[in-house]
């Protein structure tokens, strides 16, 4: 055999999401290559896992490891390995390139697999909502999309961005319409999160490992299916319209992340979020990058504004802020609705709770360095909720405000008194993203 006819040796570099639906669909039967290992970063205790012969098939009856990436270098020399393949997203440029120095100081090529490769077609139409960061914008807008479609008469069924912590085999297809299904699945509080506004509105969600399986089960439950994406990535089906929401908070970003400048230059429509809280220049510094990269889409100014059951619970108290963790940490965004609630409401100061964190909460401030006075709400298992729990109880807050979007304080005890803040979207012109909707769906 020569070099040209052998099977190229390839690891998958991911964080328990993408990862996993570049292999399904794309080296998953591919007599072309040899996928070794797969390597986790970003959410903790991924690693040291086994993607399951189940599931991988019939070429893989081991099934696959998955290793830290710190181990790359390691693999890649010990495998002989001629690709590693990038597969996670809300990165910026510069990482990614840093990931590429490293694959090719120690031999190997470094690929990025593109919506040809990876795109999975429906039956039905498809809205994609996604982002150019973390935190931007997207759950409430996925919200605001199902409202709409039911107003048109349709009946949309939602498929989140994979968030596998668990046993992959079974969580090959994961099915939620009421919380018991929540409960059955043993979901963390990032699932929880992204799932239980939706089961509150009635939605049925849909979210696991295979998503050409879970589109298949998904058709059957609607006529309309909205990706609701996660972090920054690209969506897994192909739209018949695609939505990116951008945040003047982080004016700028959504030229220098990846994936996210590429949802950008895809987008059909452009949301520009938060324009209520986030200064007129950071605004226009947004407007002007999309009108730079993608000049043909359709641009609409939204706002999130909040709603705070205890106003008058902040005036002139310290407070304990918990926001959404991947929104602080990978996505670095500085403030959530909890601590920009605070402020707008008279919040004394907000406590930074670092010297209060405990386990692997401390961790989490050492990696995400940047994040603080504001406690993310980091919750990937049981051990990790208590930790989160003990250090919410350590501070000496007067009042902990929640800017989760579950309230934290159904799942967790918090011997404080706490406010709930949550936030919808609102958009300048509506009436014209009707208009948009209504065409896609062939309305």
């Amino acid at each position: 055999m020569t070099e040209s006819d052998r099977k190229k040796r390839v690891v998958i570099m991911g964080a328990a999401g993408r990862d996993f639906h570049d292999f399904n669909t794309y080296f998953r039967g591919n007599p072309d290559y040899d996928v070794v290992a797969f390597t986790a970063t970003q959410i903790p205790n991924i690693e040291g896992r086994l993607y399951p012969p189940e599931i991988a098939g019939p070429d893989y009856p081991k099934g696959l490891p998955i290793v830290p990436e710190d181990e790359l270098e390691s693999v890649i020399e010990n495998e002989r390995i001629d690709f590693c393949t990038f597969s996670y997203s809300d990165v910026s440029h510069e990482h990614v390139m840093h990931v590429a120095s490293r694959c090719l100081a120690a031999g190997a090529g470094l690929m990025l697999l593109g919506p040809r490769q990876t795109f999975v077609d429906s039956k039905w139409p498809v809205i994609a909502v996604c982002a150019v960061r973390t935190g931007a914008g997207k759950s409430q807008t996925t919200r605001y999309i199902v409202d709409r479609l039911r107003e048109f008469g349709r009946k949309p069924v939602v498929v989140r961005h994979p968030m596998p912590y668990g046993d992959l085999v079974k969580q090959r297809v994961q099915r939620f319409q009421t919380y018991e299904d929540l409960e059955r699945h043993e979901v963390t509080i990032e699932e929880r999160e992204e799932y239980e506004p939706h089961l509150n509105k009635g939605t049925i969600v849909y979210a696991g490992v295979d998503y050409e399986a879970i589109l298949r089960q998904a058709e059957g439950d609607g006529d309309v299916i909205l990706w609701d994406g996660g972090n920054n990535d690209l969506p897994f089906y192909r739209p018949n319209l695609h939505i990116v929401i951008a945040d003047p908070h982080r004016a700028g970003h959504e030229l220098i992340y990846h994936p996210g400048e590429a949802n950008l230059r895809m987008a059909d429509v452009v949301i520009i979020n938060k324009v209520g809280s986030a200064c007129a220049e950071d605004v226009e510094t947004v407007r002007n990058n999309i009108a730079a990269a993608n000049p043909n889409a359709r641009v609409f100014d939204g706002r999130s504004p909040l709603s705070v059951d205890k106003p008058e619970a902040l005036k002139g108290k310290r407070v304990l802020a918990v926001e959404d963790g991947p929104s602080l940490t990978h996505g670095e965004l500085l403030l959530g609705a909890a601590s920009l609630a605070a402020q707008e409401h008279g919040a004394k100061e907000l406590v930074d709770p670092r010297p209060f964190a405990v386990g692997s909460i401390v961790e989490t401030f050492e990696k995400y360095s940047g994040t603080g006075p504001v406690l993310p709400a980091m919750g990937y298992g049981e051990e990790q909720v208590s930790e989160l729990a003990e250090t919410i109880r350590n501070s000496d807050a007067d009042v902990v405000a929640i800017g989760t979007p579950i309230d934290l304080a159904r799942l967790i005890d918090i011997d404080l008194p706490t406010v709930r803040v949550t936030y919808d979207l609102a958009l300048e012109d509506p009436g014209a993203l009707d208009e948009l909707l209504s065409k896609a769906i062939g309305g």
